[in-house]
């Protein structure tokens, strides 16, 4: 076995993909999701009824009962989504707080995961996105969201962030991933300038083995132009 990775959003498109492509490589996976991940190792299914208590206690005692004695070397939350919306919006409320859900409570709750059940230099990844950087008029809940992730990513690569000693805790930025829901609503887009979810995986596999490992706080801006993909920290 390589090593036991623990993937938040499982079920997911990107999700999907990491467990896929960790499973190939040796690594025992435990998946987070709403659904369970048939080729996850374990799989500890979230309740959407459930307050953020409710779902930290209920996701971390699942993961520490999965785990069992073992230390996790690395945490990837790629949970999320997409709604848009402005102050003119009467869904913009209701869109703010399932973007909260969907980014804010899953990194938080990933973060404790990291805390608990991680080793010592380990990789706790997070899931930003390029456009929060500034504003995002068209889609403030999502902007917001994603914002609080980025700035979550610095406060616990701080010295005192509560993370495990010599952890790394880094966000990805992406503008737009190759997922098949995104082709299915954006048919016409130019292709080349999207990410692919195996580049992602194969990146994330490199870090867990300790190759080219940003510094820890980075947020890296997911560049695809022509099919190429950068991952930069600005």
């Amino acid at each position: 076995m390589s090593g036991r990775a623990l993937v938040y959003g499982g079920k997911g498109a990107l999700g999907s993909t990491l467990v896929s492509f960790l499973r190939s490589k040796n690594w025992w996976v435990v998946s987070v999701d709403l659904f369970a991940n048939e080729e996850a190792d374990s799989n500890v299914i979230v309740n959407p009824e459930g307050s953020w208590t409710a779902q930290e206690t209920e996701i971390v005692e699942g993961v520490g009962a999965a785990l069992s004695d073992n230390r996790l070397d690395a945490v990837l939350c790629v949970a999320g989504g997409w709604a848009g919306g402005n102050a003119a919006s009467e869904d913009m409320i209701k869109n703010a707080d399932l973007m909260w859900k969907q980014s804010v409570w899953s990194s938080t709750i990933a973060a404790r995961i990291a805390h608990l059940h991680m080793r010592e230099g380990g990789l706790l990844t997070l899931t930003g996105a390029q456009p929060a950087r500034e504003g995002t008029s068209g889609m403030i809940g999502y902007g917001m969201a994603k914002a609080a992730v980025h700035q979550l990513t610095k406060s616990l690569a701080a010295d005192n962030g509560g993370l495990p000693a010599q952890s790394t805790v880094v966000a990805i930025l992406p503008v737009t991933l190759d997922t098949p829901m995104n082709r299915k609503f954006m048919p016409n887009a130019d292709f080349s300038t999207w990410t692919s979810l195996t580049t992602v995986a194969e990146t994330f596999h490199g870090w867990m083995q300790g190759e080219n490992v940003p510094a820890s706080g980075s947020l890296l801006d997911v560049v695809t132009v022509g099919g190429e993909t950068t991952f930069t920290a600005a």
